[in-house]
């Protein structure tokens, strides 16, 4: 009889570990805003109320348990990034925006908890390509408050937006 329980047991066990796959939860946002007194710079730094937004997301993050932070490498997304991921003392890692979740990010990230920093057209591109589906069009230049949320579990993917003042 004790051999048939422990053979249940570890049987249960095993069927459970294959069935309980973990979430992966997505945080994207736009980077804060940015420095518009010189239109021919590329690359432009936060202004000052960028800075305030940037500590307001480190703020926002704070109760959150991240396990990654991702941002392009511009002057703007890193800044954005950079209070949040020194509070959370997790070093800033670095996408390709023209390479929105190819394999090697999805299986990087996949049963963790993560913030991508991005641009008004490759923040929803990336939400788009995470769900698999083209359900957000590009933020509006003057939004520097939409959170986007992606869960994904198995074939199962929910997206949302909030706004964060």
């Amino acid at each position: 009889m004790k051999k048939y329980f422990f053979l249940f047991i570890f049987t249960f066990s095993i069927l459970n570990s294959c069935t309980s796959e973990k979430t992966t939860t997505y945080y994207l946002i736009r980077h804060a805003e940015k420095d518009r007194s010189d239109i021919t710079n590329r690359n432009p730094n936060l202004n000052f109320d960028g800075e305030k937004r940037a500590q307001n997301w480190s703020n926002f993050f704070k109760e959150i348990s991240l396990d990654a932070v991702y941002s392009t490498k511009y002057n703007r997304t890193i800044q954005t990034a950079t209070p949040t991921s020194q509070d959370k003392k997790i070093e800033i890692q670095f996408y390709n925006p023209n390479n929105l979740y190819d394999s090697v990010f999805k299986e990087n990230t996949k049963g963790k908890v993560v913030l991508i920093v991005g641009h008004s057209n490759t923040t929803p591109a990336f939400a788009n390509a995470i769900l698999e589906e083209n359900k957000y069009n590009d933020i509006d230049d003057k939004d520097n408050a939409s959170l986007f949320i992606i869960s994904v579990k198995g074939n199962k993917k929910t997206g949302k937006i909030e706004k964060v003042n």
